[in-house]
């Protein structure tokens, strides 16, 4: 069976829990956030996952995260182009991020890193934000095709 990326259901949560553990990233608002949640499966096991919220017209990508063991295979930037198109699809402004390790990587995707004071404020009410895991953490945004307001 082919290692394939698909939505998240309500079953994968405790495989996508115990996947961010044990790759020390919090779990805080996965479960109020699973529909909008893609997986990574290789025969019937979770090796990798990402998440996008979304706040009004802007979007928080987090929980990228994929096995050790299937790293430099591309999923990682599957699950985050994935996710970005649907921001675009939904003509949502911006999509933010926050990463204490990666920020070479998502840089290379076009995120910009900015001053955390400068993440739109609705993005802000995510969990991971009130996470001490996450206080040292880097923004970064990527700016997606402005909509027309009106």
């Amino acid at each position: 069976m082919a290692v394939a990326v698909r939505a998240a259901k309500q079953g994968d949560l405790p495989s996508i829990r115990s996947l961010l553990t044990s790759l020390e990233l919090t779990v805080a608002g996965v479960g109020q956030h699973l529909e909008h949640f893609l997986v990574v499966e290789d025969a019937g096991k979770i090796v990798g996952c990402a998440g996008l919220e979304t706040y009004g017209f802007h979007a928080f990508l987090r929980s990228v995260a994929v096995r050790p063991e299937y790293r430099e295979r591309g999923l990682a930037t599957s699950l985050v182009t994935r996710l970005i198109d649907q921001a675009r699809q939904e003509r949502l402004y911006a999509v933010y991020l926050l990463t204490t390790a990666a920020e070479a990587y998502f840089r290379r995707l076009g995120f910009e890193t900015i001053p955390r004071e400068a993440v739109d404020p609705s993005v802000k009410q995510s969990a991971e934000f009130g996470e001490g895991v996450c206080a040292t953490a880097r923004a970064m945004v990527l700016p997606l095709a402005a909509v027309a307001k009106h």
